[in-house]
């Protein structure tokens, strides 16, 4: 069935339907990038003081690398510039905050691309086969068949539901990535608020004992 709609759905069903598939590919990639970078935050940010509390900057540094993930990545940097002042600590991991929600946005915008101009496409598949169906009424006035108006008229319809079936799911994809991207950028803040609290409270508490 799905192939004789695309056979009738002529060029432009083809491109619709060849947006879609890049648009899945991107979600499905995506999808599991945001699994993966996803951890149990707490959980790691109580592994990571309890090493830091023993002064072990190595294993700190090494479990950070293991661990996949922005959160892991803005600990490792905060750790890196644990012996700056605590602004400068605060911009590195800011910094760094900015370039791993980019990351994470990466090729999000194909998806909401496709999303946009799928029911466009449509639109356009419609538009361009009612005109052929009224450029063969008014050359074929008295010579018209009702099978070649149907298939014309057939072609347009299809044009206009891939084109909504295509951006109905997109837009539910983009919007789920985005929640998973929001999740993650919470985790994000909690763990370089508390990472910087910790090194900084650590570098005060260790200038109070050198002036003791």
């Amino acid at each position: 069935m799905f192939l004789y709609l695309l056979k009738e759905s002529g060029p432009v069903g083809w491109v619709i339907i060849a947006c879609g598939i890049v648009a899945f590919i991107v979600f499905v990639e995506r999808g599991l990038h945001l699994h993966r970078a996803r951890i149990k935050a707490d959980d790691f940010l109580k592994g990571i003081f309890n090493i830091l509390g023993r002064k072990n900057i190595p294993e700190a540094l090494m479990i950070c690398d293991e661990t996949p993930g922005p959160v892991a990545y803005l600990v490792k940097t905060a750790i890196l510039h644990r012996d700056e002042s605590r602004d400068a600590i605060r911009s590195a991991v800011d910094d760094a905050s900015m370039a791993e929600i980019s990351r994470m946005e990466r090729r999000l915008v194909v998806i909401a691309t496709v999303a946009q101009i799928a029911p466009l496409l449509g639109l356009l598949g419609t538009v361009l086969a009612m005109v052929q169906g009224l450029l063969v009424m008014q050359q074929q006035t008295r010579l018209i068949q009702s099978v070649d108006i149907m298939g014309l008229l057939m072609q347009a319809l299809i044009c206009t539901g891939f084109g909504l079936t295509t951006s109905i799911p997109c837009y539910a994809a983009f919007n789920l990535l985005v929640v998973k991207i929001d999740r993650i950028v919470l985790d994000m803040e909690r763990a370089a608020s508390g990472i910087v609290a910790f090194l900084t409270g650590a570098m005060t508490d260790s200038t109070e004992k050198k002036n003791v």
